[in-house]
């Protein structure tokens, strides 16, 4: 019998709880950055006459933190297939906690001049290394304790936290945008979204130091069979599965930082929406995915993962388009540009957000697990998560403040995820077919 069938429902709960509070904290951090990329480090550490070019510079700081977190996602990856998943969650929450409230106290510009978005640039490379190895172990730990049949239903609860991290975020900002007036809001304001951080990441640590290392781990540590680099044994012996999940995990990186980050800037700029106005949308789509993603990957436990990833990746990539017309048509109306978010954001793209994690651990051997997926999450995560920003907002120039190409971006992620997760589950039924027959794979 699999060791994680045999798990104690109370530590269950446990890891499954300490898994989605890291989560949402890291996540938190994370995107409020996204956040107020568009809305303040533009005009405070970017200033200059062109206000595209700032909004651009700024997104490219966003975008450094991606690039930054394959680094976090191997070097956490290696250490958590062979010294443990739980103490490398310790180490990204501490990281990321200290980057997150540091970029609160940078000085502006007009204060320190260049140094400004010197340090601004140097902390986000931390928040990304913090989040790098903060997702692969978040989902295993809940991954691998949990009963075989319910492993997309559990793998998907930590996904919950990226849902709430955004909430958190977006709302954070949206009620200081609303209860400040906007000098004060760009004079210190922000800040205090950063600050908060520290009494999350307080709360955070303590769930984690409580829990137990996966049983699967255990087993492997027990025999004394970690792998010695784990990196090359991914590389060599697994080069389809890594190639695979990384276009698989396109429309995700794509879909989500068009319309959870790029879109506060589109609305506000483009379309002349409050702060306010805009995030709200974002965080009801956020709110949404909360119950949306653990319907999917609990979906995916019955009726296969592969199956629902290839659809949702074309359901998402073409929901792009209903998208960007509704918040063109709306005429201003503001129940209508939430409704063109919600439901592209909140519902559909957690059709491919809720299966993922399973789809992802079931790629590599628990091994190398941990190194694996934080590779194959964090590296496609640079094309497909920190350019996406900064590519739409050139789209959009380029086509005269029409999103339309933006739109055809996104779908063409769709079909490259859709290709991917056909050649996942045409690999699984091949590997069930020799196993059956007796042959076994090297």
């Amino acid at each position: 019998m699999n060791a994680s069938t045999r798990t104690d429902p109370r530590q269950m709960r446990r890891v499954v709880v300490a898994s989605l509070i890291g989560a949402t904290i890291e996540w938190y951090d994370f995107f409020l950055y996204g956040v107020v990329a568009g809305i303040v480090f533009n005009k405070l550490y970017f200033p200059g006459s062109d206000p595209l070019i700032s909004t651009m510079l700024a997104y490219g700081t966003f975008a450094v933190g991606f690039l930054s977190r394959p680094l976090g996602g191997v070097i956490f990856g290696h250490f958590g297939d062979k010294l443990g998943r739980k103490s490398m969650l310790v180490m990204t929450l501490t990281i990321m906690g200290v980057a997150t409230m540091l970029i609160g106290l940078v000085p502006t510009y007009a204060q320190i001049g260049l140094w400004a978005p010197i340090l601004l640039l140097l902390l986000r490379v931390l928040q990304g290394i913090g989040l790098g190895g903060e997702w692969g172990g978040a989902v295993l730990m809940a991954f691998e304790y949990a009963p075989k049949e319910k492993r997309g239903y559990y793998a998907s609860i930590p996904q919950v936290g990226l849902a709430l991290g955004l909430c958190l975020a977006s709302g954070v900002v949206a009620v200081l945008s609303y209860t400040l007036t906007n000098a004060q809001f760009l004079a210190w304001g922000w800040r205090l979204a950063f600050f908060l951080s520290v009494g999350l990441v307080a709360i955070g640590m303590y769930i984690r130091l409580n829990v137990m290392e996966t049983p699967e781990f255990a087993k492997i540590k027990k025999a004394g069979a970690e792998i010695k680099i784990p990196i090359a044994e991914v590389l060599t012996k697994s080069p389809g599965n890594v190639l695979a999940g990384m276009g698989a995990r396109f429309i995700d990186g794509v879909f989500f930082n068009i319309f959870g980050v790029f879109s506060i800037a589109y609305l506000t700029q483009t379309l002349k929406l409050s702060q306010t106005e805009a995030l709200t949308g974002v965080m009801a789509a956020a709110f949404v995915m909360i119950f949306t993603i653990p319907f999917f990957g609990k979906l995916s436990d019955r009726i296969g993962r592969t199956r629902i990833y290839f659809w949702g990746s074309l359901a998402t990539g073409l929901s792009s388009f209903g998208g960007f017309w509704l918040m063109k048509a709306s005429g201003g109306n503001v129940m209508l540009v939430w409704l063109s978010i919600v439901i592209p954001l909140g519902v559909i793209y957690a059709s491919v957000y809720g299966p993922e994690a399973a789809l992802f651990s079931e790629l590599f051997d628990a091994k190398v697990r941990y190194t694996g997926i934080s590779f194959v999450y964090q590296f496609s995560g640079i094309f497909a998560s920190g350019l996406s920003p900064i590519i739409a907002t050139y789209l959009l120039q380029k086509n005269g403040g029409e999103p339309w190409m933006i739109c055809i971006y996104v779908l063409v992620a769709g079909l490259i995820s859709a290709l991917s997760a056909a050649w996942i589950g045409s690999r699984k039924r091949r590997q069930q077919v020799w196993h059956g027959a007796g042959v076994t794979e090297h």
